[in-house]
């Protein structure tokens, strides 16, 4: 970098605020006074050289902050982060300042170069890059302790003296996005630009996934509907189904990695470098010194987190797994008593009384999962993983484990221990449905409904009858710091997971399985778009290239669905009636076809590139010119070197 940080002027007098501090009430005077010196201080003094200004209300100062930055600072701050950009011949390069002139869009005085988002995403990385240089303790909080090279803000986010920070929405804007996504029910393509500029790449990608996923079921609903109206009960039909969604599984995973990449590409996080990952907030352990960075940082014994995860955390899930199986036992036993219900009395409510069971086992598969979901978060991280990344891993193995037993272990026995096509049908219809529902009442409808009672109770205590657009300041900062926070796509991701598995592994037992699921996704659309806009606090951007490990858990479920399908075409009359003399013959037959299409399957994706063929040019092409360029330099350095050598 020429330009040094020292040059930079932390005043400005067009203050724009970004991102929100809350700190405890009561929290000490010298404690604010010396967190609000770190933050505003020059970088060569170990500050964050951010403008930070108190929220001033009609009380007075509350123990809510206001944070910004200059242009000049989010200029710097873009390169620190290593941001990329469009460049005026359309190439995307990693945004440097000293090179600023020839990106396109950018001027000295057009402020708007980078968005909001990146603006914020900026903000927050230098605020947890604020860390601690000779201090011993937080001042005022003797047991907050502190060490060189240790997270300030984590340290007071861990101590509950920060309550929290978070990015303002820009309600202009945020106005602009919602009537485009949400605002008006139309049948196209998200704003998905749009939703990454406002949200980030995270978010973006996504909805971009779920849209995706949506336009994808269509060939398998439209499939489906004259399956369903013509051969319902002919159960030899559905060969040709299981084999079309054999295909269908591979090729729309293998398309969207192509389209993933052509989405980050344009986006610029396809060409980030990942940065460094630093210790977790909750990671604990003995001080030492980490042989890779050289800072002194806590040192757990791996020994010891792997004895936590082989010796209580698996035993746990494993004890978790045979209670599901028991629960799903009871299922099958309030089955049997509602068969034989009906064959007694046959009336239109013993009808009724089959779909009972399955309807009281998807809310309890739906309890069991959240109930887990807990227990293994807390059991995550009571491992201490180090890192984030290896958190999220961890927890995510644990929870997909749990919820494919628990949401198909039912429909796996029906299939292929009772062989009951018509109860697999049942329950297959019942179970996706019930789960829908109370996923959208339970994710969106009931915090929307709870958001807007709350909403009403503030406007009435400041006794205002304006609209979102025309809230002061102070109201807006103080109606957003109550409202919930977004957790992630942990759950959207895992509920799109289980809606794949519903209809890539049985699906051509119940063909209007993907009809649902698309139906159930336009409506998600539309209700998730409402919850981030109008529900959440505003979520900080996260860069990100793809969906990450969700990726991978397709993909497997996927191959999962390649041996269903088969064995569910083996199972099938015509396919029997084929070997009259020998069951084996028929087996070895059903075991070679699967192998057969798990080979299709990898070739399929061996084949298909990832990245299309422009991407690829272009990535070849700017990986060749850094490294001219680091050959240049190196050449300039050695003819320095050179020179001096002879002058000397």
């Amino acid at each position: 970098m020429v330009e040094s940080w020292s040059f930079l002027d932390t005043a400005e007098s067009n203050f724009r605020p970004l991102v929100v501090i809350e700190l405890a009430k009561g929290t000490k005077e010298e404690t604010i006074e010396w967190f609000t010196k770190r933050i505003v201080d020059k970088k060569a003094n170990g500050g964050a050289q951010l403008l930070m200004k108190p929220l001033v209300t009609e009380n007075g100062v509350e123990n809510i902050y206001l944070v910004g930055a200059s242009h000049l600072r989010l200029l710097l701050g873009a390169e620190a982060v290593g941001l990329v950009k469009e460049c005026s011949d359309n190439s995307m390069r990693t945004f440097t300042y000293s090179s600023r002139k020839t990106f396109k869009h950018y001027a000295d005085d057009n402020h708007d170069f980078l968005t909001m988002a990146e603006c914020q995403y900026i903000i927050k990385h230098e605020l947890e890059n604020l860390r601690a240089k000779d201090e011993k303790m937080i001042p005022g909080y003797p047991q907050a302790k502190l060490y060189p090279g240790k997270s300030i803000v984590r340290r007071l986010l861990t101590s509950g003296i920060l309550v929290q920070i978070f990015p303002l929405h820009d309600r202009e804007e945020l106005k602009k996005l919602s009537h485009s996504w949400y605002g008006r029910v139309k049948i196209g393509y998200q704003p998905l630009d749009d939703i990454r500029c406002y949200f980030g790449e995270t978010i973006a990608l996504y909805f971009g996934f779920l849209e995706y996923f949506t336009f994808a079921l269509i060939p398998m609903a439209v499939i489906g509907i004259p399956y369903y109206m013509f051969a319902w009960e002919d159960y030899d039909k559905y060969v040709m189904f299981a084999t079309f969604n054999l295909l269908w599984s591979t090729v729309i995973l293998e398309v969207w990695k192509r389209m993933c990449a052509i989405l980050t590409y344009r986006w610029g996080t396809l060409l980030m470098k990942r940065q460094f990952e630093e210790p977790r907030p909750g990671f604990h352990g003995v001080l030492g010194i980490n042989p890779v960075t050289g800072r002194e940082e806590p040192m757990y014994s791996s020994i010891k987190r792997q004895l936590r995860i082989y010796l209580v955390s698996l035993p746990f899930v494993c004890l978790c797994l045979y209670f599901s199986l028991y629960v799903m036992m009871i299922y099958f036993d309030l089955e049997q008593w509602a068969l034989d219900y009906h064959k007694e009395n046959e009336s239109n409510f013993s009808s009724l009384m089959l779909y009972v069971p399955s309807i009281i086992y998807a809310v309890v598969i739906e309890i069991m999962n959240l109930i887990y979901r807990y227990a293994a978060e807390f059991l995550t991280s009571w491992e201490n993983h180090r890192l984030e990344s290896s958190y999220q891993n961890h927890l995510i193995l644990k929870v997909l484990v749990f919820n494919f037993l628990n949401c198909f272990a039912s429909l796996f026995y029906i299939a292929f221990v009772m062989f009951d096509m018509k109860l697999l049908r049942q329950s297959l219809a019942t179970l996706l449905i019930t789960s829908q529902i109370l996923n959208q009442f339970a994710e969106s409808f009931l915090p929307y409904w709870l958001q807007k009672r709350y909403n009403r109770r503030m406007r009435k205590r400041m006794c205002s009858t304006k609209t979102d657009m025309d809230l002061s300041l102070a109201e807006q900062v103080n109606m957003e710091k109550e409202m919930g926070t977004y957790l992630g796509t942990f759950d959207d991701y895992l509920e799109l997971f289980l809606q794949f598995g519903y209809v890539s592994l049985f699906s051509c037992v119940y063909p209007l399985a993907a009809v649902f699921a698309v139906l159930n996704n336009i409506t998600e659309i539309y209700s998730d778009a409402l919850k981030m806009c109008r529900v959440y606090k505003r979520p900080f951007a996260e860069p990100t290239a793809n969906i990450g490990v969700w990726q991978l858990a397709f993909e497997t479920m996927s191959v999962i669905s390649v041996v269903t399908n088969c064995i569910l075409i083996g199972m099938s009359p015509e396919v029997d009636a084929l070997f009259p003399d020998s069951k084996m013959d028929l087996v070895l037959t059903v075991a070679l076809v699967e192998h057969l299409l798990l080979a299709i399957k990898f070739i399929m994706a061996f084949v298909i590139p990832d990245k299309p063929r422009d991407i690829q040019m272009k990535l070849a092409k700017l990986e060749f010119e850094s490294l001219e360029a680091l050959k240049k330099q190196v050449r300039a350095f050695q003819t320095q070197l050179q020179f001096l050598l002879i002058h000397h």
